[in-house]
């Protein structure tokens, strides 16, 4: 495996790639709120900074991401490296379009779109979900980003099992 993006031994994508998870979640939970309550206020508000947070720390948590896919190098991992960006791509793509109907002379600002809104939050959501499953895959079952020596000693633990 080739060099990946990291800071003292840690891989920097991991990082921070929990920050626009966590601001889309977000996103999502105010939709659904919105939707039940009637209420718009806070939440549209909310939501709306959620999504430009989440769309800049995508785009930041993208530039060491892609730096460790370039270091891949057996072609299963590559290829599972290949899926989570692309999927990535699609998310940011869809909370791209979502931001927009929301800016506050967009169609959905009026209060219009609610649906639309709460199915592109769900489906960037879901999507993100699938795409951290790959994410998760790479590290955990191909040891993408471990340190060769800790990988090492947990395959020499689980044989003394």
């Amino acid at each position: 495996m080739g060099r990946l993006a990291r800071i003292a031994k840690h891989p920097v994508h991991p990082m921070l790639v929990s920050f626009p998870i966590a601001f889309f979640v977000v996103a999502l939970i105010c939709d659904i709120v919105r939707l039940v309550t009637g209420a718009s206020t806070p939440y549209w508000t909310l939501a709306y900074y959620s999504i430009g947070a989440g769309l800049a720390g995508a785009l930041l948590a993208a530039l060491p991401g892609f730096m460790d896919y370039l270091s891949l190098v057996r072609p299963e991992v590559r290829r599972l490296g290949l899926r989570h960006m692309l999927i990535n791509g699609v998310v940011v793509a869809l909370f791209m379009v979502n931001f927009y109907l929301r800016r506050p002379s967009g169609m959905a600002a009026a209060g219009e779109s609610k649906v639309l809104l709460l199915v592109l939050s769900s489906v960037g959501v879901a999507l993100l979900g699938i795409s951290g499953w790959l994410g998760a895959e790479m590290v955990y079952v191909h040891g993408v980003g471990v340190e060769k020596d800790e990988r090492d000693r947990r395959t020499a633990e689980r044989q003394m099992r």
